[in-house]
């Protein structure tokens, strides 16, 4: 499974929200997101920052937005903790913490 697809509820679920309020907390959710990723895309551009790839309008879904301190919540308006990287080099990033873990481990 990716490990991204599972999503654990953090705190306690509200029994008195109706399936309906859920939903629309998640679209409200999902559009935040959007909104950091197209300021990202304006401001940095659609290029990749670590491997220079550049994109356009017809493939501009490769490009992710990767948070520079890991926390996704961290989203200023000037982009100064985000950069744009393909999803190459975003899985990159985020596997070579994963190994540096396994090598640490191995001594």
């Amino acid at each position: 499974m990716n490990r991204r697809s599972f999503r654990p509820v953090k705190g306690k679920v509200d029994p008195t929200k109706s399936a309906l309020d859920i939903a629309r907390e998640l679209r409200q959710g999902n559009a935040r997101s959007e909104s950091y990723r197209e300021a990202s895309l304006r401001i940095h551009g659609l290029i990749c920052a670590k491997c220079g790839r550049e994109f356009d309008e017809k493939n501009r879904q490769l490009l992710t937005v990767h948070h520079k301190d890991g926390n996704h919540h961290n989203n200023p308006p000037d982009g100064s903790n985000w950069e744009n990287l393909c999803a190459y080099c975003h899985d990159d990033e985020h596997s070579r913490g994963v190994l540096a873990d396994y090598l640490r481990q191995q001594r």
